[in-house]
Parts: C-alpha cells; sequence; structure tokens
C-alpha cells in the first residue's frame, strides 16, 4: 500500500504546500470531504474524470496514516 503514497505529493507552490493527488490541484482534504459527503469511489470519477480510483484510496491511506500519529518515513 505504500506505493500508493507516491500519488500524494507536497509542493510549496502547489495549494499553499497541502498535500495533494499527483501534483495537481486536488488537495486530500477535498477528496476527505467528497467521500464524507456521502459521494461514492465512482461518483468522485465520474464527475472528475481526471481523478483514478488510486488517487481515492491513496487520499484515505494518507488519511490513515496521518490519524494513526506515524510518520509517512515509518510506512515507506
Amino acid at each position: 500500500m505504500s506505493n500508493l503514497l507516491e500519488r500524494i505529493t507536497v509542493d510549496s507552490n502547489v495549494c499553499h504546500g497541502k498535500a495533494c493527488i499527483r501534483h495537481m490541484r486536488w488537495p486530500v482534504e477535498v477528496i476527505i470531504d467528497l467521500i464524507a459527503s456521502g459521494m461514492s469511489f465512482d461518483d468522485i470519477i465520474n464527475d472528475h474524470p481526471e481523478l483514478e480510483i488510486e488517487d481515492i484510496q491513496a487520499s484515505l491511506f494518507y488519511a490513515k496514516i496521518s490519524l494513526s500519529g506515524k510518520s509517512l518515513e515509518e510506512v515507506y
């Protein structure tokens, strides 16, 4: 699963350095918000075809790691 984290990028020039999907202006927090609003993975992909299912999975995995108290380095 750690290869999913390769889809998460942090760049100070993109979205103020927030964790984003593949250098796009899609912060992980927005993906989590879409899921929390009740959208299914298919709904998200259909509405935003630039995203891939692995991007959504990576967002959830990143959130899980962030909440676990572990650093990303510990996961790699």
